[in-house]
């Protein structure tokens, strides 16, 4: 059992790689995302450079804490997202993405780290956006990886892709792994995409435990957030953009804009990368985090 934070009025499931005395990498998951979801040898590549590697559960996901006493109307939710009526999407969303950057403050403060090197995937990408922009201080360098800044026109999906995630999951072992590989396909990179890998995550996440609920709550998060355009072109912190050319789910101009904004940024566009970290990308894009969480004068 991985320990837990226990971050009051929710407890949050981590696990680390590597030594406490080494420099912090916190590995935050994407919507729907297990912890796990950042693969065990991505992890341990990271932490073998000298990083200390902490990944998580999200709230409302894996292992950590379900608000199931706040329960959220999705369709209602929905509507008011597709009629641009952020103030109802709010009242709907029992929290939002800042809420759940706060909890990555509370998680280091938990592990006795002062400042960390922040790296976000997807919706963790936003939740780290977030967390730079709220606590600057405390981010030693910020990666956000195939992401975007919440503005509606940059970052788009395919119809397919954006369907994808939001379909009912089977509540059945065999037909919740077969289905969510099916969807993966959809937006993992076209040349590395690996069905017993997908399998295998799939079927791991369903034994740790699912949480559709939780997943619906999520989504009412990140719509009821608000875009980050101006305060991304505020912010002064050390930050990579790594961002697919195959990404069917966030649009690689999600990525592009991120860069766009975040003065002295970097841009590293991946060719053969869609919305996944496949195994054959891992040299590149650990060599690209390490690169960047280097020795730093700030």
């Amino acid at each position: 059992m991985s320990p837990r934070a226990d971050l009051g009025a929710v407890e949050i499931e981590y696990e680390t790689f590597g030594s406490a005395t080494d420099p912090t990498i916190v590995l935050i998951s994407g919507f729907g995302a297990q912890m796990i979801s950042w693969a065990d040898g991505l992890c341990r590549r990271l932490a073998s450079s000298g990083r200390h590697v902490v990944r998580f559960d999200n709230r409302d996901c894996g292992l950590s804490t379900r608000l199931d006493d706040h329960p959220v109307d999705s369709k209602a939710v929905l509507a008011a997202a597709s009629a641009g009526d952020r103030d109802i999407v709010r009242s709907l969303a029992p929290y939002t993405l800042c809420d759940m950057a706060d909890d990555v403050g509370r998680l280091i403060d938990a592990l006795d780290v002062r400042e960390a090197h922040i790296v976000g995937a997807s919706m963790g990408g936003m939740i780290a956006q977030l967390f730079a922009i709220r606590c600057p201080d405390r981010v030693a360098t910020l990666t956000s990886i195939m992401s975007t800044t919440g503005e509606s026109k940059f970052g788009r999906s395919t119809p397919e892709a954006s369907a994808a995630p939001l379909s009912p999951a089977p509540r059945e072992k065999a037909a919740y792994i077969e289905s969510t590989v099916e969807s993966a396909r959809i937006w993992s990179s076209r040349k590395h995409f690996d069905a017993n890998a997908a399998a295998a995550l799939a079927a791991a996440s369903f034994e740790r435990g699912l949480s559709p609920a939780g997943v619906s709550r999520q989504y009412a998060a990140l719509l009821a957030t608000e875009p980050r355009a101006d305060e991304l072109r505020e912010l002064d912190v050390p930050t990579l953009v790594i961002h697919g050319l195959d990404d069917t789910l966030i649009a690689p101009s999600g990525g592009t804009r991120t860069a766009e904004l975040i003065k002295g940024s970097r841009l590293l566009l991946v060719p053969d990368m869609g919305h996944d970290r496949p195994e054959p990308l891992w040299p590149l894009l650990c060599d690209a985090i390490i690169e960047h969480t280097g020795p730093l004068s700030r």
